[in-house]
């Protein structure tokens, strides 16, 4: 007998599962509204050291979601250091480069702190 096999990226988790348990249940965004308004936020900012673009969100002066993708990974100076290290792009922290493009993004107005 198997089971359903590992659960695919982006689907819930099981009622019940470990991970879900002790904590309440919650509606997420797209069960609630039918769509994420939280994209709305995202604004593709470039690295002004090496212009990898990445998708950007800035809920908080202190929170921000950067969206990787895999042309941006390559495309980033420090990204490329750290391979060039041995460290996979997983374990790398993040770009001081970039996040000081983000810092002068909101700045000067590309990018907004809007809360979710």
């Amino acid at each position: 007998m198997t089971g359903p096999g590992p659960r695919q990226p982006g689907t819930p988790l099981r009622e019940g599962s470990p991970r879900q348990a002790g904590r309440p249940r919650q509606a997420g965004p797209l069960q609630a509204g039918g769509s994420d308004e939280r994209r709305t936020g995202y604004r593709w900012v470039g690295c002004d050291r090496c212009g990898a673009a990445v998708q950007v969100a800035k809920f908080s002066p202190q929170h921000t979601v950067v969206q990787w993708n895999p042309e941006s990974v390559r495309a980033c100076a420090e990204f490329t250091a750290g391979a060039a290290d041995g460290k996979p792009s997983a374990l790398i922290e993040g770009c001081a480069s970039l996040r000081d493009s983000i810092d002068r993004a909101v700045l000067q107005g590309r990018l907004e702190v809007s809360p979710p």
